[in-house]
């Protein structure tokens, strides 16, 4: 396995991709902490990963408040002693155009998607640091942030979500060079159209499947599995030489400058 007796910590694990990422994880032997203001939710992730033989515990965290997470890594290092992997997923997004944008709005979704990860990348890295390297060979810690293709794609309409995840993009880079000498990777995942539960309402109206697909020469939707796949590989040994980075699952939206022919 991967990530065999890793304690990893996934913000945001409730449901989507980071539900997705806590699951996968945890199959691939790392002992999750499942990190969300959604209780609910993420208690059933933990059930879900402890059905199937894994290790998880929920701790309930809005990373956008600097005492959630030290509570979270308290907790963390309260059951396991130490931290091994960081996804820092959690995030929101707005949904109104620019001329629109409150600052309200705009503070709400920069404070949760880029402050909440520099503050829960700042204290998990400090903590790896401390504890050193695992062994002379592996590294300190790996930390994964979850970017999204409008890191590179504005939209006129998630003006501050836009923002946010060019931010996270520098954030990642950033991380990576002051974190190198310490033995602790961080990159970041760059997300695509794909199948969660906030985008399941919109993909029901075909006119915006059309156009979903005429942007992506894979010529389908993705899922959060295939996120969560890539965010194992760059938590793990197999990714050792790899810092800095932005992974774009994007089905080929980012190499396409027009769209692709209708199928019909």
């Amino acid at each position: 396995m991967l990530l065999d007796e890793r304690i990893a910590i996934v913000t945001g694990a409730a449901q989507g991709i980071g539900r997705a990422c806590a699951i996968r994880l945890a199959q691939e032997g790392a002992k999750v902490v499942v990190a969300d203001v959604n209780d609910d939710d993420g208690k059933k992730v933990v059930a879900a990963i402890q059905k199937s033989g894994g290790a998880a515990q929920f701790v309930d965290c809005d990373i956008s408040e600097k005492l959630d997470v030290h509570n979270l890594i308290a907790k963390t290092l309260e059951v396991h002693g130490r931290i091994d992997v960081l996804v820092n997923n959690a995030g929101v997004v707005d949904d109104v155009p620019f001329l629109d944008l409150t600052e309200d709005e705009y503070d709400r979704v920069l404070r949760t998607n880029l402050k909440g990860a520099f503050l829960a990348g700042q204290a998990v890295a400090r903590q790896m640091v401390k504890q050193g390297r695992r062994d002379t060979s592996g590294g300190a810690g790996a930390i994964v942030n979850m970017s999204s293709i409008n890191a590179v794609f504005a939209l006129p309409d998630h003006v501050a979500y836009s923002i946010s995840k060019g931010g996270l993009a520098q954030l990642t880079k950033a991380m990576a060079i002051a974190l190198a000498p310490h033995g602790v990777r961080v990159n970041a995942v760059g997300p695509g159209t794909i199948e969660t539960p906030l985008l399941a309402g919109v993909v029901k109206d075909e006119a915006f499947r059309k156009k979903v697909l005429s942007r992506t020469p894979l010529g389908r939707i993705g899922q959060p599995e295939e996120i969560a796949a890539i965010v194992a590989w760059l938590a793990s040994d197999q990714a050792s030489y790899v810092t800095g980075t932005t992974v774009y699952a994007d089905g080929g939206r980012l190499p396409l400058n027009y769209v692709m022919p209708d199928s019909e």
